[in-house]
């Protein structure tokens, strides 16, 4: 089978021990409310505000397990409307020099200098699933969505490899709307 799951990835946060603690309390650790596609990641009934220099977006979700750094993902139109307005496009993981915000918890709060990201679109494979689909780890492609009333070609798609990963790809609320997804959508490796 050639094509994957796209799924939408709504705003979130991913944080760190450290800031756990301050966010929730004194030995906190993450409640498990439902597991995502990509194995062993998960929805947490915690959830936080984002405060930006225009206002915040309150009931942010936290995605687990814990990270060795706290990144908050928003789409665009999210970044820019709480006064954010240098969040870089970028995959997961690479924050450096990126926007800076601070978030709220019930406990307390804390300020990060970097963190604030809009995800690069992006697919998850194995390396079975890449070998299938004819690409390599970090290899940008085309993906054709084909929606019954918005159908959309997205370049810029980067190809993320790791045997402990499930074959989907990930788009954000700005790209989600942009092609009218509505239940389950599809996508397919294109050659323009």
């Amino acid at each position: 089978m050639k094509n994957f799951i796209v799924e939408t990835s709504a705003r979130h946060v991913h944080v760190s021990a450290e800031h756990l603690e301050i966010l929730f309390g004194k030995g906190a650790t993450l409640t498990h409310k439902k597991d995502l596609s990509q194995p062993g990641q998960f929805a947490c009934e915690e959830r936080v505000t984002i405060v930006g220099p225009k206002k915040s977006l309150p009931n942010v979700s936290i995605l687990g397990p814990v990270r060795p750094a706290t990144q908050v993902e928003l789409s665009a139109t999210d970044a820019r409307s709480i006064g954010i307005a240098n969040a870089p496009i970028r995959e997961s993981g690479d924050v450096a020099g990126s926007a800076g915000c601070k978030i709220v918890g019930p406990c307390g709060e804390v300020e990060i200098e970097e963190g604030v990201i809009v995800a690069k679109r992006h697919i998850h494979l194995t390396p079975a699933d890449a070998e299938e689909l004819g690409v390599e780890d970090k290899q940008v492609v085309w993906v054709k969505i084909d929606t019954a009333d918005r159908k959309a070609i997205l370049g810029d798609v980067v190809c993320r490899v790791h045997p402990n990963f499930a074959r989907a790809m990930h788009i954000d609320t700005d790209e989600s709307n942009a092609v009218g997804a509505k239940g389950e959508l599809m996508g397919e490796i294109i050659t323009l």
